[in-house]
């Protein structure tokens, strides 16, 4: 079982996580209630409806899962793309100033050999 988390010390997006996760316990505590008085009053029919209910349930919370695990990546791309746009302009900040501080090209050569 997981630790529990106060407000105070989780982040927005530990709670949202902790959120969706009983979300998802919620809709399959539903769905087996549901398929536990379908099986104790129901016909073949209401069974099979139950059956689909608990599988509506837990491809729901499978879809949950995998729409935060999409943001979470998506999170993950737009910080790495700024990070390489940050490294790339600072690449062409030193190469820039690199060239700035050169010498004109041979005059430093001819001062060597001489």
């Amino acid at each position: 079982m997981r630790e529990p988390i106060s407000r105070d010390s989780a982040s927005p997006r530990e709670l949202a996580e902790a959120t969706m996760r009983l979300d998802r316990a919620l809709e399959q505590l539903e769905a087996a209630y549901a398929a536990k008085v379908l099986t104790a009053t129901g016909s073949p029919d209401d069974l099979a409806f139950a059956a689909l209910q608990s599988d509506r349930a837990r491809l729901a919370a499978e879809l949950d899962s995998v729409r935060a695990r999409e943001a979470e990546l998506e999170a993950a791309a737009a910080a790495a793309s700024q990070a390489l746009g940050r490294a790339a302009t600072e690449v062409r900040a030193a190469l820039g100033e690199g060239e700035d501080a050169s010498t004109p090209e041979g005059e430093g050569l001819n001062e060597e050999a001489a």
